[in-house]
């Protein structure tokens, strides 16, 4: 259990550290672009599946998340990923990214739109 534990910090620690590296000027632009998005989604609080889903609800967090922050890693130089890492782990409070819910919650409030649209168009309401 203290396993987890000690990854699950290691991946907010990673989040916090690339939403920092996005910002600087020795990232390309390309993975600054893909940085943003995974540190926004991972560091929001609110998921893009909810938990409550069954199987997809907990997937984004333990396969999508983890894997596009170790994505991103790979891209950043690794001397500003080292810098930005102990930053992160200096840092007192962590981040979170109201935007990203912000953007998550308008995608649910469109496709639910969309769906009652189809719905009257099927239906012929």
């Amino acid at each position: 259990m203290s396993r987890a534990k000690t990854w699950a910090r290691a991946l907010r620690r990673d989040a916090h550290a690339i939403a920092l590296a996005a910002r600087d000027p020795r990232v390309p632009w390309t993975v600054k672009l893909l940085a943003i998005a995974v540190a926004g989604y991972a560091l929001s609080p609110i998921d893009l599946i909810p938990d409550f889903i069954p199987v997809l609800g907990y997937l984004d967090d333990l396969v999508i998340v983890p894997l596009g922050i170790w994505l991103v890693i790979a891209l950043i130089p690794e001397d500003v990923m080292r810098e930005y890492r102990a930053m992160a782990s200096a840092a007192v409070q962590r981040p979170v990214s109201k935007a990203a819910a912000i953007i998550i919650v308008a995608l649910w409030i469109s496709g639910v739109a969309l769906l009652g649209w189809a719905a009257l168009v099927y239906w012929d309401v």
